[in-house]
């Protein structure tokens, strides 16, 4: 069974000089496992993602936050625009729900993190040197705001 690390209660808070260092503040990583369908295509049920807290945030970018109305619950959208009041974020998969259409915008203070990169685990079904090599190819994928899906939600 694969253990991933708990995501800290207390998420370490920035000063505004560190925050204009960028990577030199030394901004803490982590990696999270995904649950749920919102975020299908780009994220599967599964995948684990490296997660950087702190890191600025920019319309496209995929991020974890915490829930609005539950703030216990993290969860992984994609920041769509910057609003009076924060983010209004979205989900991939416009069918699973559970974003801004749901609980309006997001106050900036619960926007957590920011997504790095993707690493989708190899299956049951995966087995041959066909599914392997293919695994092989795209298991490991940067998140970033200039795919395809990004530019689609920038412009709803």
């Amino acid at each position: 069974m694969r253990e991933v690390p708990e995501v800290p209660e207390e998420v370490p808070e920035l000063t505004d000089e560190q925050r204009g260092r960028g990577l030199a503040a030394r901004v803490p990583f982590q990696v999270v496992e995904v649950t749920g369908p919102s975020m299908v295509p780009t994220l599967h049920h599964g995948d684990w993602l490296l997660v950087q807290y702190g890191a600025p945030v920019r319309p496209g970018d995929v991020v974890i936050l915490r829930h609005p109305f539950q703030q216990d619950l993290l969860v992984v959208k994609r920041a769509v625009e910057r609003r009076a009041g924060g983010w209004w974020v979205r989900g991939d998969n416009r069918f699973a729900g559970g974003d801004s259409t749901d609980y309006g915008t997001v106050p900036e203070e619960l926007v957590l993190a920011r997504v790095r990169a993707r690493y989708r685990p190899l299956t049951k079904d995966q087995r041959s040197v066909r599914g392997v090599v293919g695994w092989a190819v795209s298991a490991l994928r940067p998140v970033s705001a200039a795919r395809s899906v990004s530019r689609r939600l920038r412009a709803r």
